[in-house]
């Protein structure tokens, strides 16, 4: 589903990324965990090309990103959501129109994008927030109408820089278990960064553990009665 091999990415002379491969299967919940400085961002807006890797190739719902025209590339973004920390709404859109604008960016049918973002809102739990403005919303039901905006599109995967570091434990365990039931109910890739690790361990199959610009270990969560396990795998050995 998501293939990276050999990405790296320069700043400058600061090396974010350096060399990376890994392979994330459909249907996972991947998360990439690290030290601030470690990537993990960097790494994530490279799955989706919001930043151009120096060097290596970035597969993704089977095709290669990282050769195709801009045009093309706009094509397979949509099938591809991201979720920001800081939720990235309109300040001076309804809830409604901050979901409705992904789908007029995609050039979704007029007439059925009103039906649209209602299904997506009733999903996360916020159509009767339609009419409201993000100012008016908690930090969690801003997180919902983000990641309502970033279904919209009916995407492959997602990708969640962050999603729940700015929220409350309730709020965060609430918004976990959204994307958790996306994974379930739609079969969509989730991919998570984050510094916590009760976050990873709480919702992901398998962690990439980040220093450096480099992927040095995976981590696979497996369910053990009520507990999970921790088993720490090399990397490479999974690629």
């Amino acid at each position: 589903m998501i293939n990276l091999h050999q990405v790296s990415k320069k700043f400058s002379q600061f090396q974010a990324i350096k060399s990376v491969t890994l392979r994330i299967p459909k249907g996972e919940i991947h998360g990439i965990i690290g030290a601030s400085g470690a990537g993990k961002s960097t790494l994530l807006r490279l799955m989706n090309l919001l930043e151009t890797p120096d060097a290596g190739d970035v597969e993704v719902n089977g095709q290669r990103l990282t050769t195709l025209n801009n045009k093309a590339l706009r094509g397979a973004r949509k099938s591809i959501g991201m979720i920001f920390q800081h939720f990235n709404l309109v300040a001076n859109k309804t809830v409604h129109d901050n979901v409705a604008a992904s789908l007029e960016l995609a050039h979704y049918p007029k007439k059925e994008r009103r039906s649209r973002v209602v299904e997506c809102l009733q999903f996360v739990g916020l159509e009767k927030e339609m009419e409201r403005y993000p100012a008016q919303l908690s930090g969690g039901q801003k997180q919902r109408v983000a990641i309502a905006r970033a279904l919209a599109n009916n995407p492959q995967v997602l990708l969640c820089d962050e999603p729940t570091s700015s929220l409350d434990p309730n709020t965060t365990a609430e918004i976990l278990d959204v994307l958790e039931n996306i994974n379930k109910r739609f079969g969509v890739t989730i991919v998570i960064v984050s510094h916590e690790l009760d976050v990873i361990k709480s919702i992901c199959n398998r962690v990439s553990i980040m220093a450096d610009g480099e992927i040095y270990d995976t981590v696979l969560i497996e369910p053990t009665g009520i507990q999970k396990r921790i088993i720490v795998q090399n990397t490479l050995s999974n690629n």
